[in-house]
């Protein structure tokens, strides 16, 4: 099975404008995905994400807000800029911007539907391992061994600064209609909404 990161799909997630001032998109998976997965893995899918997630800091409403990814930041502006080590996150979903999220989760795996407890692990396992994946790192040990930022991940885009900023997660399990994968193969359609819990300067025009 290649790693995870070969095998994400190309940046097409995009943000919309809701009448209820609620941004939503979708972010895509294809790859391994384990139960209690270790460090290099929990990175990968932060890496599959990071790539989706740059390109929706592109689009409108996040584009040209350059003052929330200002490193350092002036006082007052909103940076969302978290450093851990080497790293530069830029975490959507944060304290600084007053934002929750909501996750609508479509879950395709090698087994039939409904089978909570398979043979990849059981779902609530394999769910901690892809929401591990959506926040930044918080500590320097959640980041592998001798991981740096490559050319293209400064800032490292994240959706998540810590996983409590998730309030509610539906999941649909369904059979990956696919031959000759390996047990621990999924295909994630991730559909992400963010709310303000308040409204703040720094996230005007985003919640």
């Amino acid at each position: 099975m290649p790693d995870p990161v070969e095998l994400c799909w190309a940046p097409v997630t995009l943000g919309i404008r809701y009448p209820d001032n609620q941004m939503e998109f979708h972010l895509l998976y294809e790859g391994r995905l384990r139960a209690n997965g270790d460090l290099k893995e929990k990175h990968s899918l932060r890496q599959c994400f990071h790539k989706q997630l740059r390109a929706l800091w592109q689009q409108v409403p996040l584009a040209g807000r350059d003052e929330l990814l200002a490193d350092p930041a002036p006082p007052g502006t909103g940076s969302v800029i978290r450093r851990v080590g080497e790293y530069k996150f830029a975490p959507l979903v944060c304290e600084a911007l007053s934002l929750i999220c909501e996750l609508d989760v479509l879950f395709l795996r090698p087994e039939p539907p409904g089978a909570v407890v398979t043979q990849g692990g059981d779902i609530d396992n394999r769910l901690k391992t892809l929401f591990d994946g959506l926040r930044m790192a918080r500590l320097q040990s959640e980041i592998p061994p001798g991981e740096n930022p490559q050319g293209d991940e400064t800032p490292f885009f994240c959706l998540l600064e810590d996983d409590n900023l998730i309030t509610r997660v539906n999941v649909a399990t369904d059979r990956l209609l696919r031959t000759a994968v390996e047990p621990n193969a999924v295909v994630l359609v991730i559909r992400a909404r963010t709310k303000a819990v308040k409204t703040t300067w720094a996230n005007t025009g985003l919640a």
